[in-house]
């Protein structure tokens, strides 16, 4: 489920036109939707570089990210030209141009605050690196944690976070603090210059617009997974009505009051292109 906080919508992403000036070229638009599905195609290129896979079909690519043909083909359409028709996609190359569209070829130094076990959990994890995310900075307010060597970043205290973003030149900052500490931490944040923030706090955070909010709420998560879970367990149990004569068929499920069918997908609750606060879908 994604949830915004209340902000004009805006572009979240755009790729421009190949060959062409960057002042006679308008700006691409890239849905956030299709923003998230480029993440999971990098995710499986990755895996088949990984297997020494050159050319991969888009039937392959979509079946392995799970989503349909039609739509992979549509959502690597705002990338330019990509594959040959009958042959397949360059797996390198089609990675590099994901990588290019996401920001990912620059490279990003992430700082994280609240080192604690979700925290330390996330500075530990690998899969950062692989991807384009340098864990450059740990800070934490309290004293039993000040110090501690966690994957050989020492965790510094929270005092020094506006001028270690500066020093660090950080362009990401993750917050998993409790949430009384979520706003003063992003403030520090901001005034050190960090323009996109993760937070696993539900707290709505006051930011400039010009700050890229993204918040992780599992609670909410958990909450759609049981929603999902009843959904499906409703259908399952839904007596088929009897066969019409008239048809010869069977008229399909009865839809129980209260319940969706089971092929009826949740709805975001509001727009999800804003620029600023908005939750991470999984």
């Amino acid at each position: 489920m994604i949830v915004t906080e209340e902000r004009p919508a805006v572009p979240v992403g755009v790729e421009r036109s190949p060959g062409i000036g960057r002042s006679a070229s308008p700006e691409r638009v890239i849905p956030q939707a299709t923003v998230t599905r480029l993440a999971t195609y990098l995710r499986v290129l990755g895996i088949l570089a990984d297997d020494g896979v050159l050319i991969v079909s888009s039937e392959e690519l979509a079946n392995a990210a799970g989503v349909g043909s039609a739509k992979l083909r549509k959502d690597l359409s705002f990338l330019g030209p990509n594959g040959v028709r009958g042959v397949g996609y360059d797996v390198m190359r089609l990675r590099a141009k994901i990588e290019s569209a996401l920001g990912l070829d620059r490279g990003h130094k992430v700082v994280l605050v609240g080192v604690g076990n979700l925290g330390e959990a996330l500075a530990r994890y690998g899969g950062f690196g692989r991807r384009g995310f340098s864990m450059v900075g740990l800070f934490d307010r309290n004293p039993e944690r000040v110090g501690l060597d966690v994957d050989g970043l020492q965790v510094r205290h929270v005092d020094s976070l506006e001028q270690a973003c500066r020093d660090l030149e950080a362009t990401i900052g993750v917050i998993a603090t409790p949430d009384e500490s979520a706003q003063s931490v992003a403030s520090s944040f901001v005034a050190g210059g960090v323009e996109c923030i993760l937070s696993f706090s539900p707290v709505t955070l006051d930011v400039p617009d010009r700050v890229e909010v993204r918040r992780v709420d599992l609670a909410v998560e958990m909450q759609v997974l049981s929603f999902n879970s009843s959904r499906n367990e409703a259908a399952r149990h839904a007596p088929a009505l009897s066969p019409n004569p008239r048809l010869g068929r069977s008229r399909g499920p009865r839809v129980v009051p209260g319940s969706l069918p089971s092929t009826t997908a949740i709805s975001p609750s509001v727009n999800s292109s804003t620029r600023n606060g908005s939750v991470i879908a999984p």
